[in-house]
């Protein structure tokens, strides 16, 4: 992946802000409007039901309903590549996690159809034991 001259890869930053909205204030038709037919995700929750691939646009908003219910944060992008096929965003994640303070560094990786969002996969840079129940 490289990294634009000069300016952020427009594509990955807008599918980010869309994400980043989805999961800040529970807001996801912009994303969705981004996905193809076939989308799918895949998340590190250790949860099950959710600790394998996930399909389509309906599952999209269970995850986001979920992760608010538990999860309250703010998104902040640090780095963003692309290249012709994926766009990767490292990005901090700060809040409260089932009411205690939360913070970790998070990578996403969307695959790109053109410039639809055919699927994205999420990497934890810290293990999610606090998506248990307290």
């Amino acid at each position: 992946m490289e990294k634009s001259a000069g300016s952020v890869p427009s594509r990955t930053y807008e599918v980010f802000d869309a994400f980043r909205r989805a999961f800040e204030t529970g807001h996801t038709v912009d994303f969705l409007r981004k996905v193809t037919e076939g989308f799918h995700f895949l998340v590190p929750l250790p949860l099950e039901g959710w600790n394998h691939e996930q399909q389509g646009k309906e599952r999209f908003e269970e995850l986001i309903r979920f992760e608010r219910s538990v999860l309250q944060v703010q998104l902040i992008p640090l780095i963003v590549l692309e290249n012709e096929v994926n766009g990767m965003v490292v990005f901090r994640a700060e809040g409260s996690l089932n009411g205690r303070p939360y913070r970790n560094e998070l990578t996403v990786v969307f695959e790109f159809e053109a410039e639809r969002i055919r699927s994205f996969r999420e990497y934890v840079g810290m293990p999610l034991k606090n998506y248990e129940a307290p």
